[in-house]
């Protein structure tokens, strides 16, 4: 059997679709063969974006970007395989996260859109997807759930190690020796800092914190959004644009900051994702030397340069010192999570998602 495994995320930042060709090599190694990025279109990105609020004529829209996501997966996978000279019947499972546009564990579900069905037919690969559910159906979060990926492979025998992925949101991931990991997202990463650029220069993102260093931290601003309930509960507990959104930043703007210039806010909202981040790893991980970032965020100078700033006492670094592209953590934990369900091994974690107990995630579509 092929340890070959293909993964695939699509993040809440919507910038595009991560896709990594891995070889799972047990007990506890991932070998990253080639990886890229496809972009999405204008039109795609804001027809996903639209998606995660109500509006009118839901499920014909859903069903329509969903297609359009799948195909574009489709081709950055065939794009991925002649590039590495890998035939579809070389690789064993494709885990396709597929694109959330609503997570409300509280409620009972999380949906992706993606159209597995057709990424199964458009690849001729087993497509493995709808990852969150049966967590959610035990009644976890079912987010997050890369911290079941960062246990297996990069947990250390002898010292307390986090690793923090900083996407749209952010969530942390606590390993201490004879002890399960836990974790949790302890609030925005990048989503609130891209919103707010592209609102005012119109740039899909803040490259290297670069505007928000040109402006002044807004102690106001930044306590009343600290304020905020969710900072105060503890784990396991998981977030998304369903409440940081938007709608959210205005209310906190037109509270405390009606009249601020806009790079005020950009800096405010860096200090809001680092000081959530560090003020966490403080709390619940103080017993750790380093910090590993991934994702989106570990790009962003300025954020890392915060968080350090809060953690005093503690190495903050990407996981490149650990041997993993901090780019394309995430896509490799979604072949991960493929190859533990075609195993028929668990893939969540209770003690982070808060499920009733460890369950086999995924719905399988062969190919």
């Amino acid at each position: 059997m092929s340890n070959l495994h293909v993964g695939i995320m699509s993040g809440t930042s919507l910038d595009g679709i991560d896709i990594a060709v891995t070889e799972i090599l047990p007990p506890h190694h991932v070998r990253l063969l080639g990886a890229c990025c496809m972009p999405f279109s204008e039109s795609l990105r804001d027809d996903l974006l639209a998606l995660c609020r109500p509006d009118v004529n839901e499920i014909y829209r859903a069903g329509i970007a969903g297609q359009a996501w799948a195909r574009l997966a489709a081709k950055g996978v065939k794009h991925l395989l002649d590039e590495l000279q890998l035939t579809p019947g070389q690789i064993a499972t494709v885990g396709s996260h597929g694109q959330t546009v609503r997570h409300h564990p509280e409620f009972g579900f999380s949906l992706q859109i993606g159209a597995p069905a057709l990424l199964a037919e458009l690849t001729g690969i087993c497509v493995i997807s709808d990852f969150r559910s049966r967590d959610i159906a035990a009644g976890g979060e079912g987010a997050p759930l890369v911290p079941a990926f960062h246990d297996w492979l990069l947990r250390d025998p002898d010292n307390t190690r986090t690793l923090v992925n900083v996407g749209g949101f952010a969530n942390l991931t606590i390993m201490r020796p004879g002890q399960p990991a836990t974790g949790f997202d302890s609030g925005p990463g990048n989503v609130l800092l891209d919103y707010w650029i592209h609102q005012h220069q119109g740039k899909p993102y803040d490259h290297a914190g670069d505007w928000a260093r040109s402006g002044q931290v807004l102690p106001g601003l930044l306590d009343s959004m600290l304020g905020d309930d969710y900072f105060q509960r503890t784990g396991p507990k998981s977030t998304g644009r369903e409440y940081f959104n938007p709608h959210w930043l205005h209310l906190m703007l037109e509270a405390q900051a009606s009249d601020a210039a806009p790079e005020d806010v950009q800096a405010t909202l860096v200090e809001l994702s680092a000081h959530s981040i560090g003020q966490a790893a403080k709390h619940y991980a103080d017993d750790s030397q380093a910090l590993y970032l991934c994702g989106g965020g570990a790009r962003n100078s300025l954020l890392i340069e915060r968080i350090a700033h809060q953690l005093p006492n503690t190495q903050v670094l990407t996981t490149s010192a650990l041997g993993v592209d901090p780019d394309w953590m995430e896509a490799m934990a979604f072949a991960w999570l493929a190859w533990r369900c075609d195993q028929r091994q668990t893939g969540n974690l209770p003690a982070v998602t808060g499920a009733a107990g460890a369950r086999i995630l995924g719905a399988i579509y062969p190919a």
